[in-house]
């Protein structure tokens, strides 16, 4: 799909963007009067699994939905932000949501909505949920764009299943200054009588969690009280209350997606889902831009020598797991190109990577909410921490560096899932 054929529906996301309100006001109410007017799309949807926390959202969800269709069940999916185009937000049973689709549904929530402010995420939800509503799938995955408990995707009155996966500081200027706070709002998801599964959290969290789960009568199945998933001889061991399995490590790279997998089949065990789909779910799954190893591109192709990875993680907890995954490979020189938000938490993304890293280079974030984070800042800022840095105008740059100089090595682009996104666009050759 080029630029010209996504045409239309850019225009049609450009009004939606030109309808934000100038305050905002911390509510679900313009959510509901769409939806309402667009003819309550979302009272249609059957069988809603919705999915919110700071880290592992995104990989759950490939487990879940991967398992879900090796059962024979037809599954739509909803995440954000997109990579490349819009539409891998929209995930239909039968794909990503297609050109023609897609502006059907935008232009109808544009006309239901008329002149009314309304935020981008909240009109292509509803739009979402239309294009869900008219598929009619099995199964939908609702993930949370942000916190939880105001969040567009929180209009769900009594979802299949609720997962919350760890908790830990992000977005600070939307959803609070500690733990407690973002825990809650994150926790905002649970239902009554809705079971929810729980991924590994800090005592805090779990606190917030275990509370309004309580006054909420909210079934919890919580990792390491009533599931365990583990590596053991190069299989992942699960286990919970009705028994163990044996299965095929997780095909996503990293220590960690032992206990994201871990959720999806806590979540599939929940829905009485056999071991043969839960092995599927594992051998299966695919989720771009979660240590991905780039091979055969327009990017890697000029790097042939060495290996071309790409990270989206964007917080400090996301740069521990991967900087675990890191030393779990092969021994390689590794080489930072680095591009974050400007509202991150630079000390703590940089330092568990900094530590086992031979330089990084700074680069801009192409259309990153929030503004970017300025590449001579965080060169100068990974110098006082004691690494080698330097600053690149793009990824293109920096890789044509470093080809020259370590062309063995081993390079990781990480920091943003926009910077993720530009990337993969350039390796697909779409820029």
């Amino acid at each position: 799909m080029t630029e010209q054929d996504c045409a239309r529906s850019e225009g049609l996301l450009a009004q939606m963007l030109a309808l934000h309100p100038t305050e905002i006001d911390l509510s679900l109410d313009r959510m509901h009067r769409l939806l309402q007017a667009m003819g309550a799309p979302h009272e249609r949807l059957k069988n809603v699994l919705h999915i919110a926390g700071t880290n592992g959202k995104g990989s759950t969800q490939a487990y879940l939905k991967a398992g879900l269709r090796a059962a024979g069940r037809s599954v739509a999916a909803y995440t954000s932000p997109h990579l490349v185009r819009f539409h891998e937000r929209i995930e239909l049973p039968d794909g990503p949501i297609q050109e023609p689709v897609l502006c059907d549904v935008l232009e109808r929530t544009l006309i239901a909505n008329g002149p009314h402010p309304i935020t981008y995420f909240e009109a292509t939800t509803a739009a979402a949920f239309m294009a869900f509503a008219e598929a009619t799938p099995d199964d939908v995955i609702l993930e949370v764009g942000l916190g939880g408990r105001l969040d567009a995707t929180n209009v769900i009155a009594k979802p299949r299943l609720c997962v919350i996966t760890p908790i830990d500081m992000d977005h600070q200027d939307f959803l609070g200054d500690t733990l407690h706070q973002i825990a809650a709002e994150k926790a905002g998801i649970l239902k009554a009588g809705v079971p929810c599964i729980v991924g590994r959290q800090q005592d805090a969290a779990l606190d917030v969690i275990e509370r309004r789960a309580e006054r909420l009568g909210a079934p919890l199945c919580v990792l390491g009280q009533h599931w365990h998933a583990w590596q053991e001889h190069d299989r992942l061991v699960f286990q919970d209350e009705t028994g163990l399995l044996d299965l095929p490590l997780p095909r996503l790279p990293g220590r960690h997606q032992i206990e994201n997998a871990g959720m999806a089949l806590a979540a599939l065990r929940s829905l009485g889902m056999q071991e043969d789909v839960c092995t599927a779910a594992m051998q299966t799954a695919t989720w771009p831009a979660r240590m991905e190893r780039l091979r055969g591109g327009a990017l890697s192709g000029g790097f042939a020598q060495g290996e071309l990875w790409l990270d989206g993680g964007h917080n400090p907890a996301a740069a521990q797991a991967l900087a675990d995954t890191l030393r779990s490979l092969p021994p390689r020189p590794l080489h930072l190109i680095v591009g974050l938000q400007g509202q991150k938490d630079v000390d703590g993304y940089l330092a568990p990577l900094l530590d086992i890293a031979s330089s990084l280079t700074a680069v801009p974030v192409p259309a990153a909410r929030g503004g970017a984070a300025d590449p001579e800042a965080l060169a100068k800022r990974a110098q006082e921490m004691g690494c080698q840095a330097g600053t690149a105008p793009d990824v293109h740059a920096a890789l044509a560096h470093l080809a020259k100089e370590a062309p063995e090595a081993r390079v990781l682009v990480c920091g943003s899932l926009y910077l993720a996104g530009d990337v993969l666009k350039a390796e697909r050759g779409h820029a």
